[in-house]
């Protein structure tokens, strides 16, 4: 799921020592340059950081996975893109893929083999799955580019999901950090919680203002115009781009006021064809105070 996925690497890139760090352990290690993902050699892959530990230096890599890999297996997409950066780096390369839901990953064996004589290959990579962690081993760690996961890892026997969030809510606050910086991981945390606890709870241990502000609400827009110019190629440019910010005003309803409210208004959107409408609409379905506020937008742009 992108947005997962865009919460993640947001993460990486914000806290790279940190999440270096949760990867390598003790190695430990420092990071000497975020990879851009978007070359050709490495357009596909979620995270590439240029490292030196030990004295030398390495390529550490990290897929980042909401759910398991089905189109193509992860050993098999793990394999190319392991040896994309042998051949285009030529560097020692500590490669893994880090599942994000609990049931994700239970498949994964760690590497690709091929075993036919004398063309033997084998290419290994860590798997970490979040839910097998210790949380609260993390969580006293207060490692700012670590704690947003911690409501995904193993919490203590007995406490349910919307008590241990409070648990990692309430250590985010005791940080040391700014009120910007500890926003930020709290705004994180409140959107990759959403794969253990309901919205409501969220938004009752993390301010709805923090959640509203938050930063990576804004890439809902770019996502549904990126998706709908996809599949504008099939259906005409303009259709697919309309579709795009629907599902996406859609999505924020759903998250900031329940799925019940969402699917209410979803025939209603049907009704507005005009991108600029659409984008007026998203815009104040990320930063209305009330749904009555967007529901009157809604009527007055169904009514011109």
């Amino acid at each position: 799921m992108a947005e997962f996925d865009s919460i993640s690497k947001s993460l990486i890139s914000t806290y790279p020592e940190g999440f270096l760090a949760f990867l390598l352990g003790q190695r430990g290690g420092t990071v000497m340059e975020i990879l851009n993902p978007e070359q050709p050699t490495t357009q596909i892959m979620d995270s590439l950081l240029r490292v030196q530990v030990g004295g030398r230096e390495v390529l550490v890599h990290c897929e980042l996975q909401t759910t398991d890999s089905t189109d193509v297996p992860m050993p098999r997409r793990m394999a190319s893109y392991i040896g994309r950066c042998i051949a285009e780096y030529g560097l020692p390369l500590f490669s893994h893929v880090l599942y994000l839901r609990p049931e994700a990953g239970r498949r994964d064996p760690g590497h690709y083999i091929q075993e036919d004589a004398g063309y033997e290959v084998v290419i290994r990579y860590k798997v970490i799955r979040l839910s097998e962690l210790d949380g609260v081993e993390y969580l006293a760690l207060g490692n700012p580019g670590v704690l947003p996961f911690t409501p995904l890892m193993g919490r203590p026997e007995g406490m349910d999901a919307a008590a241990w969030l409070g648990r990692c809510v309430d250590a985010t606050q005791a940080l040391s950090v700014s009120r910007s910086a500890k926003e930020a991981v709290l705004g994180h945390m409140g959107v990759l919680s959403s794969l253990v606890c309901d919205d409501s709870t969220i938004y009752s241990l993390i301010s709805e203002e923090i959640m509203n502000h938050f930063p990576l609400l804004e890439s809902f827009r770019r996502r549904g115009v990126e998706q709908g110019i996809e599949q504008g190629i099939e259906q005409g440019i303009e259709q697919g781009i309309e579709q795009g910010i629907e599902r996406s005003i859609q999505k924020v309803l759903m998250s900031r006021f329940g799925a019940d409210m969402a699917a209410v208004l979803a025939q209603r959107l049907e009704g507005v064809t005009d991108v600029t409408k659409l984008e007026a609409l998203l815009d104040a379905a990320i930063q209305v105070a009330d749904l009555a506020d967007f529901t009157r937008l809604l009527d007055e742009i169904n009514a011109a």
